[in-house]
């Protein structure tokens, strides 16, 4: 298996999130049931278990999904002990103490732990590069060095070898390549906010085209440069090729990307379309979450939620953002 940094794996995970949002917000809506969709890039956490084992859900895929690494310190709670943590947060999200959390409460904790997260992994990375905090910036030869150093030792036969674009050449390739696009003075080192740029890109409008050409490199198996149906399809769906059968949401996302991704009617989705997929004009994913939290926890249709119906849709949420990928749940120090 090949290993990655752990910006890149942090990235996806962010990538990921967004789409997952997106899904989950259209699930709640139109009642169509939908896959693994993973877009935007690869997520090797999420690899260990499929979202769907014979048409029936698996929890597991989301929990590993959205809790990441934390997964399976939850795991290891008893159940009692989870929903008691859980409870607490609730008590921090409903900020004006009124027994209830509305839309703009869970939006604005939302908004938060994702900042948190961000900025805990940033802080982590950066110790890691420069330990000693004795400079401004980091070097590309330095994270070089730290990711990458390894490939010095390597047989040069060897660095091409890997699964599809994720080779250790092509890795060292992608991410010298978005070094270079964070690196808005061009010195080739990397103040805080441009590796947090580099770091998190999907966060940063300045950095939006190479998560689009990212995206495209990785679905496009024919490296022409554009997605065609069958490319957007077999990202997401790995059925058999001597199966005339497909499930209905296959057959549904075919439909999708006849009738809304490939909007000039080409057979493909170029850049611009890739961009409108992965990163929707006005889509504030934050508040999507929220809505499909209220949406799915909400017994009693009164559009907020108590602690009681947070609770007993205690799956729901520790497989949400709302939970800061589980963090918030195994931080002993907030219990």
């Amino acid at each position: 298996m090949l290993t990655r940094s752990g910006c890149q794996t942090n990235t996806l995970k962010m990538l990921l999130l967004l789409v997952m949002v997106c899904l989950l917000f259209n699930c709640a809506v139109s009642g169509i049931p939908k896959p693994e969709e993973k877009r935007v890039l690869d997520h090797e956490v999420i690899n260990h278990v499929p979202h769907f084992q014979n048409e029936e859900h698996n929890k597991q895929y989301d929990h590993e999904a959205f809790l990441g690494e934390d997964a399976k310190t939850f795991d290891q709670l008893e159940p009692e002990e989870s929903r008691r943590r859980l409870g607490l947060i609730v008590e921090k999200i409903d900020t004006d103490k009124d027994s209830f959390v509305n839309l703009s409460e869970l939006k604005a904790w939302i908004q938060y732990t994702q900042r948190r997260y961000i900025e805990d992994d940033v802080s982590r990375q950066w110790k890691q590069h420069n330990p000693n905090n004795d400079t401004d910036t980091i070097h590309w030869d330095t994270y070089r060095k730290n990711v990458y150093g390894f490939m010095d030792e390597m047989d040069p036969k060897d660095l091409d070898q890997g699964d599809e674009n994720y080779s250790y050449k092509a890795m060292l390739s992608r991410d010298r390549r978005r070094w270079s696009v964070a690196d808005r003075d061009g010195d080739d080192r990397l103040a805080r906010a441009e590796f947090t740029e580099f770091l998190h890109p999907e966060e940063s409008p300045y950095m939006r085209d190479i998560v689009v050409q990212e995206t495209i490199e990785d679905i496009d198996k024919d490296n022409d440069g554009k997605v065609s149906v069958q490319e957007y399809i077999g990202d997401m769906y790995r059925g058999r090729e001597d199966s005339d059968d497909e499930p209905e949401w296959v057959k549904h996302e075919r439909e999708t990307f006849s009738n809304f991704r490939d909007k000039n009617k080409d057979g493909f989705m170029d850049s611009q379309e890739v961009r409108d997929w992965i990163i929707p004009a006005d889509f504030d994913h934050a508040e999507a979450e929220a809505r499909h939290l209220i949406y799915e926890a909400d017994s009693d249709a009164d559009e907020k939620l108590t602690k009681e119906e947070i609770i007993e849709k205690y799956d729901l949420f520790v497989g949400s953002q709302a939970t800061d990928f589980g963090e918030a749940l195994t931080r002993h120090d907030e219990f």
